[in-house]
């Protein structure tokens, strides 16, 4: 592949993490995008990338991170848009702050980051955009914000491949399913189950017969961004074990 930067959103710990591992392991440069830079920077560190600060769903602050980026890095050519929040609660005790916040950073941060690196990737005849939705696109109890943004961000991985193909720009999505990481953690802890039985009554519902890991949506990640994945876009992919999720 030739010297390609990437950004990865969302990536100081959990899936983002993982994926700017893998990229780099690829031969990309990666900048590791989260909200706070401290928190991004032993992932940075670890694959010699470039820690960056930024709010998602803050267009000044895309903006900013983006022009870090190119003036650090490079020219970025592939996005990853994994940064992502729960704020989970049934439908009748939702606030409009949970949806608003959800909202914001999986689907006006994923519309923002990409506007602000697409400009690089027309400029370059060639891109990748992977976004991060989720099995719970599909519906999910206790997730009515959360659910809706995944399924926004199909909708919005779909107009992109339309709208950029013809720059040499795919866009595809990664719809994991049950992932071991702090994001469920915390759905388990919601829902008063202790954590390995948890993960096991997860498992047994699963195909494959086993929880997922960060490395699997990592590996997913790593095919779109490939060179020879050029022919295959506007997809959406369940990573999650099995055709049942």
């Amino acid at each position: 592949m030739p010297d390609r930067v990437a950004i990865v959103t969302g990536a100081a710990r959990g899936i983002g993490a993982a994926t700017a591992q893998r990229l780099a392991q690829d031969g990309l440069r990666v900048a590791v995008l989260d909200l706070e830079e401290s928190a991004a920077e032993s992932t940075a560190d670890a694959i010699g990338g470039l820690a960056i600060g930024a709010d998602v769903s803050d267009a000044a602050a895309v903006d900013a991170a983006v022009a870090r980026v190119t003036k650090e890095l490079g020219a970025p050519t592939v996005l990853v848009n994994n940064a992502g929040i729960t704020r989970d609660n049934l439908l009748f005790k939702m606030s409009e702050v949970d949806w608003d916040a959800v909202m914001g950073v999986h689907l006006k941060g994923a519309f923002l980051m990409t506007r602000a690196v697409q400009k690089h990737m027309v400029d370059a005849g060639w891109g990748r955009i992977v976004n991060l939705s989720s099995t719970s696109a599909l519906g999910n109890r206790g997730q009515a914000n959360y659910s809706t943004a995944k399924a926004g961000v199909q909708g919005f991985t779909k107009t992109l491949a339309l709208e950029l193909g013809r720059f040499g720009i795919t866009a595809n999505c990664v719809a994991p399913g049950f992932i071991v990481s702090d994001m469920t953690k915390a759905t388990a802890e919601r829902i008063g189950v202790e954590w390995d039985q948890y993960v096991r009554d997860r498992a047994a519902a699963i195909p494959v017969q086993r929880a997922g890991q960060v490395e699997d949506i990592a590996n997913a990640v790593s095919f779109f961004v490939d060179e020879r994945a050029g022919f295959v876009s506007g997809q959406v992919i369940y990573v999650a074990g099995g055709p049942k999720v």
